[in-house]
């Protein structure tokens, strides 16, 4: 803060703040007292300075965090998207931590939505729940030809690798694992370094070959530390040299489709499949399991994951509703205008012939009124093409 370059009465009451509330966890669904971890106190600071940073770069004189307005929060916003082109999830990650800061100052209803300060641009939308199968199965990657390469470039990484893939593990999870610790407990794999809101968590240890590949870390990782990061790197340096290592070889979304990331997607996806004997949803399969299966394998997906709640696992596998929706046809503005047409304005009768309901319907033909050549279709659909009821004159 002190080489942030912001005038000293905002540095000394934003420190204030920062010591009054940083460790503080900001969540509506979080139930415990705990300190919220080192990872997110610092991210919560970075991003409040560099947003104050912004705003005074972009004219606003502002000397207290005391004077934030709304006004404020939407020149960042539009700034981030327009500007910076930055990715929703990023965006929405910094308003909550603005929310957090407004909070602080007793300022609850000072930051809103996204969609509260800028109409998004066409697809700008953070998802919850998995639209695209993100897998390296699905984009035709093989995992094994992957890590026979990064053994001839850094076995390390390529151990990384392997250990991602078979316990589901984040990337900063398999760096820290210690795995001669993980074989003294039969049954589980304890993760606890490296984990995200510090939260431990025991993966299944369901296979012999998943034990022969934590022999194997084991017999490569670190004398001293015994963690998975060779000396004398440090973790962030180490970091960086993984991903590069990663980008050589094309593991990146550009290059081949897929992320490191995505060996966790394929984990939790198998383990989905093994629970239920149906596939994950995502998976688009013909049929679905049994509720109570169903049900028991979303929680062990979630606790297998990390997470705090079950709706989480929806992340890597979606849902049923979600894949059904998605297969939907895209009806554009001119067929629903045709099917109306066709169907003599009865909109009932329109949603049927084009598989879609009818209040999917209204909201098409909400959206393209001004193609319709009569009275444009209400959002209650009482006026519509063809409607009896519309003014013959119109």
């Amino acid at each position: 803060m002190e080489n942030a370059g912001l005038p000293q009465r905002l540095t000394n009451e934003l420190a204030e703040l920062f010591q009054r509330h940083l460790t503080k966890a900001h969540s509506k669904t979080r139930v415990t007292s705990n300190a919220i971890s080192i990872k997110t106190q610092k991210y919560r600071v970075q991003s409040l300075v560099a947003g104050f940073r912004e705003l005074r770069k972009g004219g606003f004189a502002i000397q207290s965090p005391w004077n934030l307005a709304e006004k404020h929060i939407g020149y960042l916003v539009t700034l981030w998207i327009n500007e910076k082109k930055q990715s929703p999830g990023t965006v929405e990650n910094k308003l909550t931590y603005w929310r957090t800061l407004a909070a602080w100052m007793k300022k609850h209803q000072l930051v809103g939505t996204m969609d509260d300060y800028i109409k998004r641009p066409e697809g700008y939308r953070r998802y919850y729940v998995a639209r695209e199968d993100k897998s390296w199965e699905a984009a035709g990657v093989e995992l094994d030809d992957v890590i026979a390469r990064l053994c001839e470039r850094d076995r390390w990484v390529a151990m990384q690798v392997e250990l991602q893939a078979t316990f589901g593990l984040r990337a900063q999870e398999s760096m820290l694992l210690r795995p001669l610790q993980c074989l003294r407990i039969s049954g589980y794999l304890q993760v606890i370094d490296g984990t995200k809101g510090g939260r431990p968590r025991a993966v299944p240890i369901d296979a012999e070959w998943q034990y022969e590949v934590l022999i194997r870390a084991a017999r490569l990782s670190n004398p001293r530390t015994g963690s998975m990061i060779p000396e004398p790197w440090s973790l962030k340096k180490w970091y960086r040299h993984f991903y590069h290592v990663l980008q050589k070889e094309g593991i990146t979304r550009s290059a081949q489709g897929v992320t490191v990331h995505g060996l966790r997607h394929a984990y939790l996806q198998k383990m989905y499949e093994r629970t239920t004997g149906v596939p994950a949803p995502i998976k688009r399969p013909d049929h679905r399991p049994d509720p109570a299966l169903h049900q028991a394998a979303m929680q062990r997906l979630v606790e297998a994951a990390g997470h705090s709640l079950a709706a989480k696992a929806t992340a890597y596998i979606s849902t049923f509703a979600m894949v059904e929706r998605l297969s939907r046809p895209v009806i554009s503005g001119e067929q629903a205008i045709a099917a109306l047409t066709a169907a003599n304005g009865n909109k009932s009768e329109a949603a049927k012939n084009l598989n879609i309901s009818r209040q999917a319907l209204y909201r098409i033909l909400a959206k393209c009124a001004h193609l319709l050549p009569t009275a444009p279709v209400s959002c209650g659909g009482l006026i519509a093409l063809g409607d009896s009821r519309a003014d013959p004159q119109r």
